[in-house]
């Protein structure tokens, strides 16, 4: 009995001991978190940890004489109470990029009551593969630095982070065998990697130089090594299946099959799977998470996504069955606390071949307390309403909003609102978390803010956040600025992101529609009404706008400019069929015109410069030739994505200083000189030849050499607003007709 009281003792004591060590790394974490994104305010700042109930997540905000304390149940919950404070005290914008200032009050706000607040679910989901490719393959530490304590406020719990991957494969690949000729084959391109980590493709642009393997791995180091530090679980890879092509001549007995073509890429860039069934699948798989468990550590939840917009050798449900079991075991072999964590895209992708019958029999394969499924894009389709919520098993609701990069503006607050409070309210108790997934930052911010603070309670009714929002953008209460965004939340945001969308100026040149599949130029509001918005923010800047004002404002402009042009472009197309030269020619000039200006505009803030983007490419070249391989990798996934004519061309379209001037406009350019040119000979406008020509410039442009600083442009921001409202005089609606 007394050995029992001691034994008691001695924990209870051992407790009480280790408590503070925590908190202690806590508080630190969170102490240097508010140094760097509120060095001004962070003295006066103190972080607590207090005790959750039921352990769920919950932070509180209270005035203590000259001091702010901001507690929480750890770093994370604290980090999102700092970023509570500083978004609805300081009315600071606080960006995901790091170039972006964050602007407080000289004087430190006051909170006149205590606030506290919970998590309503336990996991807060971010990143896509693809958001890899699209924003993020040339960034280096300092974007990463800011990213990470941007997902820290808004409370980022499970950050996909699949950076320097390819160094773990590359140590895998050696030791079962190949040489470094036969890996350094199997690898695509930097920006294209994530679409090779998704077993889509291999091969094309590859032969990465050696220095980014070792780059990429050092900064994987930073980023997990932060991720923890505040609080998150970093979502790392594991193998999945997909194998070098020289893996199935060193093992001829193994079954390797080739799988089915993606993106009309040529057979030679096709990518390899080796049946979970195999042998040989649980040695990679043990040899890859003990090599990326020793460069990264683990916190044992590991994406694991087959058959993502490829068929599985089978869809026979028992195949598909055995094929989930067996990819579980070999996690499981390798990690006995491995938790699988796979995206749904693919059942909402490939709706058709995915029934219920082949899902049920590939997700149940798996068991629930060792499987999160991420339901992908429930902006536009909730799969797990068509799944009976997945059959039981967990998933986070997760919103996309953006596909390949595309500047437009898109999104609904109010259906979002409704989906979340559904799926809170019904969406069973396997229900666990709240994500996003978007595959490009850039140009809909709020949206993102939305969606993670509703993974909380306190959320100020739609019409308050809004104002709240408009307030954060001005960096303080702005009467004009808030009708700005009022007019854009209620008439302006109100349909969901879809793949390819991008203003007519971005599109293939022709006479009707858009020119192909990923240029969706389709807006559902009047461009009138975008236009007063537009105004507002002209009113609400002033003649000092906040960074994220201009930002708005450039924003804004370049999609009524852009909107405005497809308009334009239809009276070219009315004239053309009335065989009326001259007017033909008069609106050919007034578009180029358009894109003219509409570049002068977008090269008014960074976040629109091409340059921004083809330099931080070359950055990581040590020498002219892998700058520039770099840069054509850059150039080729915005433009081409891969070789010209595929499906994806312009797929990734954005609207960028640079970009417009040296791509799409002179592709318009070409179609309104032959315009004119039928019209004057009194012929038909060949179609047929415009396009070879068109695809003749579009290889040229993402695949020669270009010298260096081509699309290097300064953003000049202080003439911004005078090139704004030069342009909004310019485009006013009365002008459009």
């Amino acid at each position: 009995m007394k050995n029992l009281r001691f034994i008691f003792v001695f924990f209870a004591l051992f407790a009480v001991a280790i408590t503070p060590l925590h908190a202690n790394k806590d508080t630190e974490s969170a102490k240097r978190l508010a140094q760097r994104l509120a060095p001004e305010y962070a003295a006066n700042i103190s972080f607590e940890t207090i005790d959750a109930p039921d352990s769920t997540d919950v932070y509180e905000i209270e005035q203590n004489g000259p001091m702010l304390a901001i507690r929480g149940n750890n770093i994370n919950s604290m980090a999102v109470g700092l970023g509570h404070y500083l978004k609805y005290y300081c009315n600071a914008n606080i960006s995901w990029y790091k170039d972006d200032p964050i602007a407080l009050p000289a004087k430190m706000p006051v909170v006149d009551k205590k606030v506290r607040h919970s998590a309503l679910v336990k996991n807060r989901f971010f990143l896509n593969y693809c958001t890899y490719g699209y924003t993020m393959p040339w960034w280096q530490w300092a974007d990463w630095e800011r990213l990470i304590d941007w997902m820290a406020i808004h409370g980022v719990t499970l950050p996909l982070a699949i950076t320097g991957q390819e160094a773990v494969w590359r140590n895998v690949w050696q030791q079962i065998g190949l040489n470094p000729k036969e890996i350094d084959a199997y690898f695509t391109g930097p920006a294209h990697l994530p679409w090779h980590r998704m077993t889509n493709m291999d091969r094309f642009q590859g032969n990465i130089p050696q220095s980014w393997h070792k780059h990429q791995a050092d900064l994987q180091r930073h980023i997990v090594d932060r991720e923890r530090e505040l609080g998150m679980k970093p979502v790392l890879p594991a193998f999945a299946g997909h194998v070098p092509r020289a893996l199935a001549e060193k093992f001829p007995d193994a079954k390797i099959t080739k799988m089915t073509q993606w993106g009309e890429f040529r057979d030679e860039y096709r990518s390899y799977f080796l049946d979970p069934n195999d042998p040989l699948f649980p040695k990679i798989q043990k040899l890859f998470l003990d090599e990326q468990t020793r460069l990264y550590g683990t916190d044992h939840i590991y994406g694991l996504d087959p058959f993502n917009e490829v068929d599985p050798p089978s869809w026979e449900p028992e195949f598909l069955a055995k094929a989930g079991k067996h990819m579980y075991q070999t996690l499981q072999q390798a990690d006995p606390d491995a938790v699988w964590l796979q995206m749904t895209w693919l059942f909402y992708y490939a709706s058709k071949k995915w029934k219920p019958e082949c899902i049920k029999a590939f997700i149940t394969a798996v068991p629930s307390d060792r499987l999160i499924l991420l339901d992908y894009y429930c902006d536009r389709a909730e799969v797990w309403k068509r799944t009976e919520s997945y059959y039981g098993q967990p998933y986070i609701w997760c919103y996309l909003g953006n596909f390949g990069g595309n500047t437009m503006l898109a999104g609904d607050i109010r259906d979002t609102r409704t989906k979340i409070d559904n799926v809170l309210a019904k969406g069973g108790s396997n229900f666990s978390g709240i994500g996003s997934t978007l595959e490009g930052m850039d140009v809909n911010p709020l949206m993102y803010e939305y969606v993670f603070e509703k993974a909380w309670e306190g959320v100020p009714e739609d019409s308050l956040w809004i104002q709240a929002y408009a307030d954060r953008r001005a960096g303080a209460p702005s009467e004009a600025g808030r009708r700005a965004w009022h007019g854009l939340y209620s008439d302006i945001y109100k349909r969901f992101a879809t793949s390819g969308q991008g203003t007519l100026t971005n599109a293939r040149p022709s006479l009707k529609g858009y020119g192909n599949k990923y240029t969706k130029a389709l807006y559902n509001y009047d461009n009138d009404r975008l236009y007063k918005c537009w105004s507002d923010l002209l009113e609400a800047a002033g003649d000092n706008p906040s960074d994220a004002m201009t930002f708005d404002v450039v924003n804004v402009g370049r999609q009524v400019i852009g909107n405005h042009f497809w308009q334009l472009r239809d009276s070219l197309t009315a004239a053309y069929e009335a065989k009326d030269a001259a007017r033909a020619k008069s609106y050919g000039t007034r578009m180029l015109t358009l894109l003219d200006d509409m570049d002068r505009l977008l090269s008014c803030h960074r976040t629109f410069l091409m340059g921004r983007w083809v330099d931080a490419a070359a950055a990581f070249g040590d020498n002219d030739t892998e700058k520039e391989y770099y840069r054509t990798n850059a150039r080729t996934i915005i433009t081409t994505w891969g070789e010209a004519g595929q499906i994806l061309n312009d797929y990734a379209n954005r609207s960028w200083a640079g970009l417009t001037s040296q791509y799409y406009r002179p592709r318009w350019e070409m179609f309104i000189t032959d315009i004119n040119n039928a019209l004057a000979s009194g012929k038909e406008f060949d179609e047929g030849s415009f396009k070879t020509r068109c695809l003749e410039f579009e290889t040229d442009f993402a695949f020669s050499p270009k010298p260096e600083g081509t699309f290097t442009s300064i953003a000049d921001s202080d003439s911004a607003m005078a090139v704004a409202r030069e342009l909004a005089q310019k485009y006013a609606p009365e002008t459009w007709h």
